[in-house]
């Protein structure tokens, strides 16, 4: 399934390593693309080795109240499952040879597709903002026990070295991210062992495995669906944007199999580690700085290798979200070359860190309402995107000069894919809580219902998968009737993207 094929051709001037990327939102011509659909387990092991995963076992154990195989069940399912939805929308940059975004497009019309590319633009952002605020943290707990007392000067410095070191990579562009997260999957990816063999003396097995079960609601269906948030389903939006580059006659099942593959693997293991650290360590989940409360145990001499590994592994997931929310920039209407985009995201990160690193006073609410709010709104999207891409441009292709005008095909709204956007993001929201103040206008159909039901399905986060169900069964009912009445059909394969 995951066999590759032989090599692309070389490197084309517009995406060469350590230089800018000069391509932007227009379709990679034919004789730009290059690489082989395997690059895609280096872009996304990278952006997902992280540290931070331990936490969503955590998670599991100590909000969702889950025991061992149920939490390994929610974390394994959840995990596969999210970047199986990655990997067949990057199926659709081999297909349309464009971002995400733009080939979004020919769901949602050119101009109606702004709603959605908006939403995806702020999830980009919000992580950025998580993200470096996490190394930041991280980085300062570290210096604290190599002798530098916590402060806000050296809380500073840690979020300026991050965020400077993450610019100047986006920057860049595609042909240097690829290079810098192969690097990252072996270093992260070696340390991330050894921080695993230095933990495993804290595992009480006795907890582990005494630990109760939970509900199927608010217990396991909750904590399916929080992972699935905050991991696969919180990059769908930037699927097609590393799969654009490759050759069309790429293998299909190698780009869903290495992009899925590379996704899940180290968050399978992270989450079932800090489902068995959290067993006795419960902070690990409601602490400020998760990832600074992992450090707390480690000898010194492997701080300056945590520091490392913790990170190393957030700046390899913030490159992607740099690199295409600086798209989804470009495809909002900002006329500027692509990597000015990121100059702007980097003011949007400043301005968000302030308040995440020295406001916020807890980090679990805030985290938990921002994936589960835009886990919905992202679920409906992606479950749309791949009926159209299913139903649709699979046969006939993406065309792709009619993503960039409305006089095209694919029109200034779609009104089959607004509509079942919008039906699925209100049922979706209305059946999903948040302990985060921010998001306390969300469970509003929750609050219509009697006690009983209304008290089960309130920490089960189902509204994420009713969008996604919802949203593709709307579409799949809806489409055929919009490109009936607008005369839609296949071209000829010669005008085909």
């Amino acid at each position: 399934m995951l066999t590759d094929e032989r090599p692309g051709a070389a490197e084309p001037q517009s995406d060469r390593l350590w230089s800018i990327e000069t391509n932007g939102i227009n379709p990679i011509p034919e004789a730009e693309r290059h690489g082989t659909p395997f690059e895609l387990f280096w872009i996304w092991f990278a952006a997902n080795i992280g540290v931070l995963g331990v936490t969503y076992g955590a998670f599991l154990v100590t909000f969702y109240h889950l025991n061992l195989p149920q939490a390994i069940f929610a974390g394994v399912v959840g995990t596969v499952v999210s970047f199986l939805l990655v990997g067949f929308i990057s199926l659709a940059g081999k297909l349309g040879s464009a971002p995400t975004l733009i080939l979004s497009r020919a769901a949602f019309g050119v101009r109606g597709n702004a709603i959605t590319t908006l939403i995806s633009y702020v999830s980009l952002v919000g992580w950025e903002i998580i993200l470096v605020a996490l190394a930041a943290l991280a980085g300062e707990t570290v210096l604290a026990r190599l002798g530098l007392p916590p402060s806000p000067p050296v809380l500073g410095v840690a979020f300026a070295v991050v965020a400077t070191v993450t610019i100047l990579i986006a920057l860049l562009g595609h042909a240097t991210i690829l290079k810098i997260q192969q690097w990252f999957t072996w270093a992260f990816g070696i340390l991330t062992v050894i921080f695993f063999a230095l933990e495993a003396g804290k595992i009480d097995w006795a907890r582990v495995s005494s630990l109760p079960p939970g509900p199927l609601l608010a217990g396991l269906i909750g904590g399916l669906s929080v992972v699935m948030a905050g991991l696969g389903v919180g990059w769908v939006n930037a699927a097609a944007d590393y799969s654009r580059y490759l050759p069309r006659r790429a293998s299909s099942r190698g780009v869903v199999g290495w992009t899925t593959f590379g996704g899940s693997l180290g968050p399978v293991l992270l989450i079932i580690f800090g489902v068995l650290l959290a067993a006795n360590n419960p902070t690990l989940a409601t602490s400020a700085n998760p990832i600074g409360a992992l450090a707390a145990p480690l000898p010194t001499w492997f701080l300056v290798p945590y520091l490392i590994a913790a990170v190393g592994g957030l700046i390899a997931a913030v490159l992607l979200d740099l690199y295409s929310s600086g798209l989804n920039l470009l495809t909002l209407g900002v006329p500027l070359p692509r990597y000015k985009s990121v100059l702007i995201d980097a003011a949007l990160m400043v301005v968000g860190n302030i308040y995440v690193l020295f406001v916020a006073r807890s980090f679990f609410g805030p985290f938990e309402g921002f994936l589960i709010t835009l886990g919905v709104l992202l679920a409906a999207w992606a479950a749309i995107f791949l009926v159209d891409m299913w139903m649709y441009r699979t046969q006939e292709g993406y065309v792709e000069t009619d993503l960039y005008h409305t006089a095209g095909r694919y029109g200034a709204f779609n009104s089959a894919g607004l509509i079942s956007f919008g039906i699925a993001a209100v049922v979706g929201l209305g059946l999903v809580t948040s302990t985060s103040p921010v998001f306390l206008w969300a469970g509003y159909i929750l609050k219509l219902l009697p006690a009983g039901p209304s008290a089960a399905l309130s920490g089960s986060s189902i509204g994420l998968l009713v969008a996604f169900v919802l949203g593709g069964l709307l579409y799949a009912g809806l489409s055929p009737l919009t490109r009936r009445a607008s005369g839609a059909g296949p071209r000829p394969a010669a005008d085909r993207g």
